[in-house]
């Protein structure tokens, strides 16, 4: 879709009127009949015609805890009827502020998100010409919106691709598009290179596939100096079988997901770099698929690490600390970020703690946290901090090595294996983990089968926004 602003509306053509719940005389200028069937509630519409025979949608916004959410109800609109649009159509902004313009841009272009991109007829994308009507300046707030709603949605498509297709390779060549086009620098570690550089847990979760493990950094880095401002570390195991210990066969196919937190780093790097923030960023994704071969790693190796530390592996269904664990080794030994945070779709445990709603946060650093849970509120991509207690080191505790993979105790297995990433992290005062399991993949009104959700996109890039000096 494309974007303009003109300073007034044109009521003899197709117009969108959005309305707060039990609020409609703030529109009623523009109504044709007095008293339509429509109260405003949330991700609620209603199609009226005017004296042209023009559509008029008056599309409800709800109520004011409900406009975090704002991008949900333009995006059911557009979803549900821009099959029936013309080549334009407007939207009355002019009682939205420029947040709530940038949410309702967002929201349309989440619309044309297409799932079925791997099907033998695939629908043309939608042509049409969105123009809000304000007389306030709001191109900053329609550009923004639109970088934010087509990242979303190629990270949106990277989760939901077949692993097939989407192996490690795949998304090392994803970064250096995307370098190219966003004018970013990219670099791509393969297997020569990661075994020269010592990244041997990420090579020990790689071993026994034929697609081989890549570490992918991304630099963003507009500002003078060298420092980095801020590194995001993803874990990227682009399929999981659960290794040796392999997973039961129900929902296997969703495995394809386990790439999440690595995805919301290369869509970060991207918005940034295309929103040019003045702040240096850089991303490292370590990926690897996790497969079932003669070569693959066992239960019971003791493997090492790009950090020197000795792991005892428990359970090979525990792979993405693994990957995790080199991504923040080299992030804290070479980049020396002065923050530092990791996103994963990491462990059932927080799902079963969290459900779909919540990432878990992990950290020690309570401006973090607060700075953190202040924006997943704003941006309704919420979070919720969960211990990490010194007393929970102990169910990591190995009689042969420096550390295991996994506790094998049921209880806390989100917080184990946060303090397990922890232990890699060479005690930076600004690290934070955020485990995605639960709502980077799911459910969703827009698809018959679980999808992706776009998660993280907003909540660290606005984390990012916060800490541009």
């Amino acid at each position: 879709m494309t974007y303009k602003h003109t300073k007034s509306l044109d009521v003899l053509q197709d117009f969108i009127l959005p309305c707060r719940k039990d609020n409609l005389d703030a529109i009623k200028e523009f109504l044709p009949i007095d008293k339509p069937d429509f109260d405003g509630s949330f991700s609620t519409y209603q199609l009226l015609y005017g004296k042209e025979g023009n559509r008029i949608y008056l599309i409800g916004l709800g109520e004011e805890k409900e406009l975090v959410k704002l991008e949900e109800t333009f995006r059911k609109l557009a979803f549900e009827t821009q099959k029936h649009w013309d080549k334009t159509i407007q939207v009355y902004a002019e009682d939205l502020s420029e947040d709530q313009i940038k949410k309702a841009v967002i929201g349309f272009e989440m619309a044309q998100y297409q799932i079925g991109e791997y099907k033998s007829e695939i629908k043309k994308d939608q042509k049409t010409v969105v123009s809000f009507s304000s007389s306030k300046t709001i191109k900053k707030s329609l550009d923004e919106g639109k970088f934010t709603g087509e990242t979303i949605n190629k990270i949106k498509a990277l989760v939901d691709a077949p692993p097939n297709i989407k192996t490690p390779e795949f998304l090392g060549k994803w970064a250096k598009k995307s370098a190219k086009e966003a004018d970013y620098k990219c670099t791509v570690l393969k297997e020569k290179e990661l075994e020269k550089k010592g990244f041997d847990a990420v090579l020990s979760v790689g071993k026994g596939s034929v697609n081989k493990p890549v570490v992918i950094i991304t630099e963003y880095t507009p500002k003078k100096t060298k420092k980095v401002d801020i590194t995001l570390v993803g874990k990227g195991i682009t399929f999981d079988s659960g290794g040796l210990s392999i997973k039961p066969s129900t929902n296997l196919h969703y495995m394809k997901s386990d790439m999440g937190g690595a995805a919301v780093v290369l869509g970060v790097v991207e918005l940034v770099a295309k929103l040019k923030l003045n702040i240096n960023i850089v991303g490292v994704v370590c990926s690897a698929e996790n497969a079932v071969d003669a070569e693959s790693y066992r239960p019971g190796d003791v493997i090492n690490s790009y950090s020197g530390k000795t792991i005892e592996i428990i359970d090979t269904d525990a792979e993405g600390r693994l990957v995790l664990a080199d991504g923040l080794s080299y992030a804290v030994k070479k980049i020396k970020p002065e923050y530092l945070i990791d996103l994963a779709t990491l462990t059932g445990s927080v799902v079963r703690t969290l459900g779909y709603h919540a990432a878990g946060m992990f950290t020690n650093n309570e401006e973090m946290a607060k700075t953190t849970s202040d924006i997943g509120y704003k941006v309704h991509e919420r979070v919720w901090q969960l211990p990490m207690f010194e007393d929970y080191e102990s169910d990591l505790h190995s009689d042969i090595a420096d550390i295991r993979n996994f506790s094998g105790n049921p209880l806390a297995g989100a917080t184990n294996a946060a303090k397990f990433l922890e232990a890699f992290t060479e005690d930076h005062e600004k690290w934070m983990h955020l485990d995605i399991a639960g709502v980077s993949f799911g459910s969703s009104p827009y698809a018959k089968m679980k999808s992706a959700s776009g998660y993280g996109i907003q909540l660290i890039t606005e984390f990012i926004k916060s800490k541009v000096s």
